[in-house]
């Protein structure tokens, strides 16, 4: 799997895993895309196409994609899962549990590493340097 497949893959596990798709995480994705110089066309066909595949299928499927990359890189896509996860203002506990799990139990990155890279992500997309790891949890 290589890095469009990996980082698109995971984007598409972070915006589904709290069940509602909201409509800044679509737009983070298109800049995500944008930034990255992702082709539209392949991009929009392979999220189509994850609509019909396990999400089970898919996680490992990104697992074996980001041990193929190096850890560079691997830094770099779990950035860009924060800056998705974060394009509302607060990481859902959800999308936290999944990004935690692949950096820190599959992969075993540094926390400060990838906080530096989406530092720089966000001022690639906003203009300022600004990162958040704060989760919100809805009590009822």
């Amino acid at each position: 799997m290589n890095y469009m497949k990996t980082v698109s893959s995971l984007y598409y596990l972070l915006i589904h895993a709290d069940g509602k798709v909201s409509e800044k995480e679509l737009v983070r994705g298109r800049q995500m895309m944008e930034a990255e110089k992702f082709d539209e066309t392949k991009f929009n066909s392979l999220l189509t196409t994850l609509k019909t595949k396990k999400r089970d299928d898919i996680y490992r499927d990104c697992i074996t994609g980001l041990k193929s990359l190096d850890p560079k890189t691997q830094i770099r896509c779990i950035a860009w899962l924060c800056v998705v996860a974060n394009a509302d203002g607060f990481m859902d506990k959800d999308e936290w549990m999944l990004i935690y799990k692949i950096y820190q139990s599959e992969l075993n990155l540094k926390l400060d590493d990838i906080m530096k890279v989406q530092k720089d992500l966000n001022k690639a997309i906003h203009g300022k340097s600004f990162h958040s790891l704060g989760v919100r949890v809805q009590t009822n």
